[in-house]
């Protein structure tokens, strides 16, 4: 989904969109599209893997923010902050 531009020639920031890639069941943010094939991050950052479209549906919210707490806890644990 593309950002309109403000009056003033700005972009407000882009929300984040979140998937589920079918073929293996983990989630991950939206980064883009290339070469007929949707970009994934695993949610709080990592390396990004491709995925057909045929194979996104859209993250459940209570999901997405379930990965996030999972994700925080790890890093508080492990002393990365």
């Amino acid at each position: 989904m593309e950002a309109k531009e403000t009056a003033a020639g700005e972009r407000p920031a882009r929300t984040p969109e979140y998937a589920v890639d079918t073929r293996s069941g983990r989630l991950g943010e939206v980064m883009g599209q290339v070469g007929g094939r949707v970009q994934l991050r695993p949610i709080g950052g990592g390396r990004e893997w491709d995925c057909p479209p045929g194979s996104v549906e859209p993250a459940p919210p209570d999901e997405v923010l379930r990965e996030r707490v999972r994700r925080l806890n790890r890093e508080s644990v492990s002393g990365v902050t």
